[in-house]
């Protein structure tokens, strides 16, 4: 059984596990945080996937140049 098989039942027992540890006040808190952090982490993986593509062109124009 691998996360994919995680079914709706399930995630209503997650989140019921969730709501009864943390409390219905805080969950908004969470939400946004989490929702911050995968913004943060998307924004990140973009920049250095951004870097990764320059160096390629980089290295490109350098081939050129040579040949």
């Amino acid at each position: 059984m691998g996360l994919g098989s995680i079914g709706m039942p399930e995630l209503l027992i997650i989140l019921l596990i969730i709501l009864l540890v943390f409390g219905a006040k805080r969950l908004p808190e969470l939400a946004r945080g989490l929702g911050k952090g995968i913004r943060e982490f998307k924004d990140a993986t973009k920049h250095v996937e951004n870097e990764f593509k320059e160096l390629e062109k980089e290295e490109e124009e350098e081939k050129k140049k040579q040949n």
